[in-house]
């Protein structure tokens, strides 16, 4: 493993032993994993719709490329790009849109972070519904591909930083700060 990804699983880890959840690896095998995250927002659809664009808002800067989440964008239609600039001049596309119902579901296909450069794609669905005078969100992504020593060792450190962007984005959306209250 190159010193990159030794460096991001590591971050992965720490991720994972700071923000406790309940196990939401669905399913973890050699050729790939699927982790689950949902939350209970107190906010109506759209306006949890509109936080969800808006990546940079939320996402933690310890997770991107460049440390900043400012970087962020997501340009929200279908072909669309999840970007990060870098301070280089760089940019580095996270994933890409492939289906958008604004207020509903937004699925987007790419591998992020360290699984960039792994022989792998993924597949991300993020659900709204309206409940009990809120929004239930529900993030799935689903990774295949190929990897030596396969990919189900790395399904608990992306449900952590997956779980960890949940939490940051609630805690936006609900307090106005990304920062989740311990």
């Amino acid at each position: 493993m190159n010193r990159y990804l030794q460096i991001t699983a590591g971050l992965a880890i720490a991720t994972l032993l700071a923000f406790p959840c309940g196990a939401a690896v669905s399913d973890a095998a050699a050729n790939g994993f699927s982790v689950a995250e949902s939350a209970h927002i107190a906010a109506p659809p759209d306006k949890v719709y509109a936080a969800v664009i808006t990546p940079g808002r939320w996402w933690s800067p310890v997770h991107t490329f460049s440390k900043n989440s400012a970087n962020l964008s997501l340009d929200a239609k279908a072909g669309g790009c999840w970007l990060e600039t870098l301070p280089s001049g760089g940019s580095v596309c996270h994933l890409i849109v492939k289906y958008i119902d604004p207020g509903k579901v937004l699925i987007l296909r790419g591998a992020l972070g360290p699984l960039q450069g792994l022989g792998v794609e993924g597949a991300m669905t993020i659900t709204l519904k309206p409940a009990g005078g809120g929004t239930d969100l529900t993030l799935v992504y689903n990774v295949g591909g190929y990897l030596k020593d396969g990919l189900a060792s790395w399904a608990p450190a992306v449900d952590a930083v997956l779980g960890e962007q949940v939490a940051r984005l609630k805690a936006l959306i609900e307090t106005g700060s990304p920062a989740p209250k311990p």
